[in-house]
């Protein structure tokens, strides 16, 4: 009975919490040679917002985004109960510490776990949240392990505009204006293709959405 109820209760928060996102964002998906079909993927993106999964997990149509979970940080998820019930419960998070030396398990086989479980993933390679002039960090590792242990699956670049001019590091209220999330083609790791080639590869493709974006405010 109390399963049943917190179920439901995550199926109307994540609902709620949606629908905020789309009044706030108005976000327009766009789909560059892929289209939104129910097939499991990894999504990687650019990391400017602390909104930035929210929306992306937004505008996934309803069955994929049932079967998407982000990849998020542990320590920020698990600061509050409130944190905790929607990083755990309305978004199915995988949530990854972020603290080497307090590790208990290892984040590549976490999210290995999650896609042999047969769930698509959303995840941010730059690693933390970029508030520099680059239009990119450098990638972290990571996705270039789950390239090599999960072959098979298709990563998906995602370019995430305008989020961060709506909620700017250090605020809490939104300012409302158009968001549009750009998805590219999908890659895969090339035979023999060393980390960092696919790591640049990656980035390129990521950047290439982006400079094609053309975010405005409504």
């Amino acid at each position: 009975m109390i399963r049943s109820f917190r179920d439901l209760l995550a199926r109307v928060v994540g609902q709620v919490i949606s629908l905020f996102a789309r009044f706030v964002t108005a976000p327009r998906a766009i789909w560059l040679g892929i289209e939104p079909v129910q097939r499991q993927r990894l999504y990687f993106a650019n990391h400017t917002s602390n909104g930035d999964f929210v929306l992306l997990w937004t505008v996934l149509p309803g069955p994929i985004r049932h079967r998407t979970r982000p990849v998020a940080a542990l320590d920020y998820w698990l600061s509050s109960p409130l944190r905790a019930f929607i990083g755990c419960y309305v978004f199915n998070a995988v949530l990854i510490d972020r603290r080497p030396e307090a590790r208990t398990e290892d984040p590549v086989t976490q999210m290995v776990s999650a896609l042999d479980d047969g769930f698509s993933l959303i995840l941010f390679p730059e690693g933390r949240r970029n508030i520099s002039q680059d239009a990119l960090l450098p990638f972290k590792s990571g996705l270039y392990h789950l390239a090599t242990r999960r072959p098979d699956v298709d990563l998906v670049p995602v370019w995430i505009a305008n989020l961060n001019k709506v909620l700017p590091k250090g605020h809490v209220v939104p300012v409302p204006l158009l968001c549009i999330l750009t998805f590219g083609a999908p890659l895969r790791l090339l035979p023999g293709e060393t980390k960092d080639v696919f790591l640049a590869r990656a980035s390129a493709s990521l950047l290439a959405l982006g400079q094609n974006a053309r975010p405005s405010a409504p």
